[in-house]
Order: C-alpha cells, then sequence, then structure tokens
C-alpha cells in the first residue's frame, strides 16, 4: 500500500513537471506586478486579466506576461540644436509603464520590450528635438527647462498611448552640455569677456583713486589753512589780552611796574657766575641797584 502510495506521488510529480514544460497546465498566475495577455493560436482572445488565477485551455491557449510596474528608459546622449542653430549635447531619461496591454503586444511586435523601447526612444528624440528648436540656449538651458518637460511630456504621452500602448510618466534632462568642439571656444570667448570686463574695473578703480586722492590733498591744504588762520587768529587775541593786562598794571601803580620789569631784567642778564656785562654804571639800567629806596 505505501509502495502504490509513493508511486503515485511519483507520476504527479512527473506529471506536473511535464505539463508546466509543455505549457499545458489548465491555469495561470497573473500578480500584482504583471499584464497578462491570453491567445489562441497567436490570437489575442483576453487582455483584460486581472491578478489572480485564471483557467485556460491547454495546448490552444497561451499566455503573455509584463512587467506592469513603472520602467525606467535611460537613454544615450543626443545632440539637438536650437532656434539660433546652437547645438547642445542633450542627456535624458523617461519613466514609463503599459497601460493597454494588447495595443503594447500588437505594435511591439508580440510583446518584444526591446522593439517597444525602441519605438519610445524615437518618439522621445523627435519631441526633444521640436521643443528645443523652439527655443534659445538660455531658455533650455534654465528659463523654460521644466516647462519644456512638461509640455514634452503631455504631448508624447498622447501619441504613445494611442500608438504603443505605454503611458509616459515623467521625462527627465540629467544633464545638458555642449559639444566638445565648441566648449573650447565658448570658454575661451568667455575668459576674453571677464578679462576685458577686469581691466574696466581697475581703469575704474584707478580713476577713482585719483580723484579720492585728490580730494583727499585738497581737503589736507584747507585744513592746514584754517588751522593755521585759527592759531594766527588765537595768538593775536592773547597777545593783546597780554599787551591789555600790561597795560592795565602800568596804569595802576607806574613805578612798581617799572620796578618790576628791571627785577626781571636783572634775572634774565645775570644767569650765570660767569656772565659779564659792560655798561655805564650810572646809566638807568642800574637805577633800583644804586636805590637806598628800593
Amino acid at each position: 500500500m505505501r509502495r502504490n502510495f509513493i508511486l503515485v506521488l511519483i507520476v504527479l510529480a512527473v506529471l506536473m513537471v511535464i505539463t508546466d514544460t509543455a505549457n499545458i497546465r489548465p491555469f495561470f498566475i497573473v500578480k500584482e506586478t504583471e499584464r497578462a495577455l491570453l491567445l489562441r493560436f497567436g490570437e489575442v482572445v483576453r487582455d483584460d486579466l486581472t491578478p489572480g488565477i485564471h483557467f485556460k485551455i491547454p495546448i490552444a491557449n497561451n499566455v503573455r506576461k509584463f512587467d506592469a510596474r513603472i520602467l525606467t528608459l535611460d537613454s544615450a546622449p543626443e545632440r539637438y540644436f536650437t532656434i539660433g542653430k546652437k547645438p547642445l549635447d542633450v542627456d535624458s531619461f523617461a519613466k514609463w509603464r503599459v497601460v493597454d496591454v494588447k495595443g503594447f503586444y500588437t505594435a511591439s511586435g508580440g510583446g518584444d520590450e526591446a522593439i517597444a523601447r525602441g519605438i519610445l526612444q524615437n518618439r522621445i528624440n523627435e519631441g526633444l528635438r521640436n521643443e528645443i528648436g523652439k527655443r534659445d540656449m538660455h531658455e533650455v538651458i534654465s528659463g523654460q527647462r521644466d516647462e519644456l518637460m512638461q509640455v514634452l511630456t503631455s504631448a508624447l504621452d498622447a501619441i504613445v498611448r494611442e500608438d504603443l500602448g505605454v503611458e509616459i510618466i515623467d521625462i527627465r534632462v540629467k544633464k545638458i552640455e555642449l559639444p566638445a568642439e565648441v566648449s573650447s571656444t565658448v570658454y575661451q570667448r568667455m575668459n576674453s569677456e571677464r578679462d576685458i570686463e577686469a581691466k574696466q574695473y581697475r581703469a575704474t578703480g584707478n580713476e577713482q583713486s585719483l580723484v579720492i586722492r585728490a580730494d583727499a590733498d585738497r581737503q589736507v591744504v584747507v585744513v592746514e589753512a584754517n588751522a593755521y588762520r585759527d592759531s594766527e587768529t588765537i595768538r593775536g587775541d592773547g597777545d593783546a589780552t597780554s599787551a591789555r593786562i600790561y597795560a592795565d598794571a602800568f596804569n595802576q601803580d607806574p613805578e612798581f611796574y617799572e620796578f618790576y620789569r628791571s627785577i626781571n631784567a636783572y634775572k634774565e642778564v645775570f644767569q650765570g657766575k660767569n656772565d659779564m656785562l659792560i655798561i655805564d654804571p650810572s646809566s638807568e639800567f642800574f637805577k633800583y641797584l644804586k636805590s637806598n629806596q628800593g
């Protein structure tokens, strides 16, 4: 009995392998991440298969499954020309997915993803060429870059939904560069422009420097002249005040003032021990030295 049970299991296992290999299994499973077609001798009979278990007629029916997730089409850099005939090397990528599985199967030659990618790539290149050709370099690089991508995504999505059965979710530019043969010329021109601009700044700076120095020198002369004028005015006022004080003192007591002047004169004349003065002893200079009342 046990031997018979084991033999049955072996036979069932062999049959499962054979049916799976020969595509004669009566059921199939569609995953959440897949879209599927049911074919009958190569003709599409169902394209609305939902995720889950489905049944088919062995041998007569065949199932084609496709990835329903968002896929990435990473394009090789292509050269496009702006409205001013300026060349740009543009590296872009697109996000897409299958939405009409029957249309995708028919347009891609039986669901060949490589063919679908080639068709999609040609449409994107054509769209980029048309949109970039309407704009100048500044608009493509920065000014209208986001607008360009939105317009291109919307326009291509409407086309490829009908022609290829796929949805364009987004198109983005990774990098925009000038061609190598143009870059060196552009850099040289930029260097020349910056050099001219630097010389203009230097010339303007030197001119302003001369103006500032001249103004500073003029202010120095004016300040010195004003200071000398003020000092002479103050000195004159001081001399006048001093003379007035002397005059007032002299008028109050002329005799004492004359005596005070004489004493100061003696101090100035006889400062050292070796000082010598040759003068008539009867002169007015010794008036107070000879006076017995002084």
